[in-house]
């Protein structure tokens, strides 16, 4: 289990919310240009919903989602279930997520530039980034072990 959140990782996040609010979109639709600059990343995803701006939208919404609740994680077990789910479905491992996050932070400060998104605050991301990863990663090896019948 990660440790927890600081208080002040905490604060950078929430008082990023209202930035991630109005230019999420375009962070996610950079962060998967980036992230399908890899082709077996990129053909792990449903290219339509890419296409279509579904996928970009529904990562905007669930990293708003994040921002929003980080001080009360118990808001999100629905989600991140639902997250466990579709990743075990698509076949989503441990070593997918440092590609995440090497996509993730530089869109956050290609989009917000550097005066918002500061060395101090895409540090902050990154610690919440990994926090709710090695969560992700969790679950998921129990719901890959539990289809393997382990």
């Amino acid at each position: 289990m990660a440790a927890p959140l600081s208080e002040q990782t905490i604060a950078i996040i929430k008082a990023t919310a209202p930035a991630l609010q109005q230019h999420g979109v375009e962070i996610t639709t950079r962060m998967y240009a980036r992230l399908f600059e890899n082709e077996d990343v990129r053909a792990m995803f449903d290219q339509a919903a890419q296409d279509s701006g579904e996928q970009p939208r529904r990562l905007a919404a669930a990293i708003l989602g994040y921002a929003q609740n980080v001080d009360k994680l118990q808001n999100l077990t629905g989600a991140v279930a639902r997250m466990v789910q579709r990743h075990v479905d698509t076949g989503v491992k441990a070593e997918h997520y440092p590609l995440v996050a090497e996509a993730l932070l530089p869109a956050i400060r290609e989009v917000l530039g550097e005066e918002a998104a500061t060395d101090e605050v895409l540090a902050a991301w990154g610690e919440a980034y990994w926090f709710l990863a090695d969560i992700l990663i969790g679950k998921e090896a129990e719901a890959y072990a539990e289809r393997e019948g382990v």
